[in-house]
């Protein structure tokens, strides 16, 4: 993708700062703005620069999606989608960054005074604005009943800038150009995954097999992967058959497990989503590590974690729907579960596998934490015996699973000039 053209006001005697105050942020005393406007442009300033860039529109993502009640496959997709969206518009925009090094408006206008953090790069095209054109767009596609919402929400997180001083309001327009031409991008690019392919099949009862009327999503494993040549790249060996005494030995294992308070908070934890709680995890690492200011490398962060554990759910359906595993209840009617049983089959734990996937990824990135991240890894998967909804063999086989796949992820991002 080309640079953006050359920016409004780029040569020094055509630059006018009286553009940011024009919209409030460059003066100090904000005298352009009645108390009701101030209050509200200093909270959508605060709201929007919480964070780099993509913080807010990464919460808003795993948000929606759970608000939804969206099955994994599809949460997974989602979130990968709206990630590699903030990082490849992010990478956009430093390329036109540095094509035309245009100085933010306090360094042009000392008067100006930002009410924003300021990255020191420079300021056109705007990173918020580039960020929030991408993600809106994204995810406009994947909720479009709400697409006026997100348009709106961009518009508001690219304006906010220009309240805050840090921006000039052809920064933001520029960015938000930009940023809707990756998203619409990632959009084609989604449009092929295979994730509106219609299944056309069933799953009718038969002995030792998983069987459901209403299967979530069966068709994942076929899906496009981002690091995997496909889903059956790492496909698991088949698991014990459900009549062998190795099996029963795994069912009963989970029926003669003594639940506690500490191991159905596991459980009750790790219910609602394997995804957000890695990405608590991932905001907490941007921020001790201070790559809030970065904004490319905290893009990185959000895609390789988001793609790694897309990459690994797409696996582990691949496996799921190849063997068709009871699950513990389903082998021994007596075993009464902590919640409903998900409608797809036991083996492997898709929480394991996502999290041995995100455990790996983030093991790269932040290898101070390796053991703490390895320990989230296998409370994810555990969670799932200790709901008595999969036995530990399913733990384990799909946190090899996950780590395979982010190990494959870590590969490729060896190789994207970021080292």
């Amino acid at each position: 993708m080309a640079p953006l053209g050359c920016p409004f006001g780029h040569s020094t005697t055509a630059f006018h700062p009286a553009q940011c105050r024009r919209y409030g942020g460059g003066d100090p005393n904000h005298k352009n703005f009645d108390g009701e406007s101030n209050a509200d442009s200093r909270a959508q300033i605060a709201y929007w620069d919480a964070g780099p860039p993509g913080y807010r529109w990464m919460q808003l993502a795993s948000q929606q999606m759970l608000a939804q009640n969206v099955a994994a496959p599809l949460f997974t997709r989602g979130m990968a989608l709206v990630s590699v969206a903030i990082y490849d518009s992010t990478i956009a925009a430093w390329d036109s960054k540095y094509a035309w090094n245009r100085a933010a408006p306090n360094a042009v206008d000392s008067t100006i005074q930002p009410l924003a953090t300021m990255s020191r790069v420079p300021s056109y095209p705007s990173e918020h604005a580039v960020v929030a054109g991408a993600a809106s767009a994204v995810m406009s596609y994947l909720f479009p009943a709400m697409g006026e919402t997100y348009i709106d929400l961009a518009e508001e997180a690219a304006r906010s800038r220009v309240f805050a001083g840090a921006s000039f309001p052809s920064d933001v327009n520029a960015g938000l150009q930009l940023g809707k031409q990756v998203g619409q991008m990632v959009v084609a690019y989604a449009m092929g995954d295979g994730a509106a392919t219609p299944f056309t099949g069933a799953f009718t009862t038969a002995p030792g097999l998983w069987s459901s009327a209403t299967p979530v999503t069966p068709l994942a494993g076929t899906w496009k992967p981002w690091a995997l040549s496909s889903g059956s790249q790492f496909r698991l060996p088949a698991p014990p058959p459900a009549n062998s005494p190795d099996f029963q030995a795994q069912v009963a294992a989970v029926k003669n497990f003594a639940r506690t308070n500490t191991t159905n908070h596991s459980a009750w934890f790790w219910q609602p989503s394997f995804i957000t709680p890695w990405l608590d995890t991932v905001n907490s690492e941007i921020f001790q590590n201070h790559l809030d200011s970065n904004a490319p490398r905290a893009a990185r962060v959000y895609a390789l974690e988001a793609v790694a554990q897309h990459d690994a759910t797409i696996a582990c359906w691949d496996t799921k729907y190849a063997y068709l595993e009871l699950r513990p209840p389903m082998a021994d009617p007596t075993i009464v579960p902590v919640f409903g049983l998900p409608q797809h089959p036991g083996f492997p734990s898709g929480h394991a596998c996502a999290s041995g996937a995100a455990s790996a990824v983030m093991t790269y990135l932040f290898p101070n934490d390796a053991p703490a991240l390895a320990a989230m890894a296998q409370d994810a998967g555990n969670s799932t015996f200790y709901a008595a909804i999969h036995t530990m063999f399913d733990v384990a086989q799909g946190l090899v699973l996950g780590s395979q796949t982010g190990l494959q992820v870590v590969s490729r991002a060896q190789t994207d000039g970021a080292q």
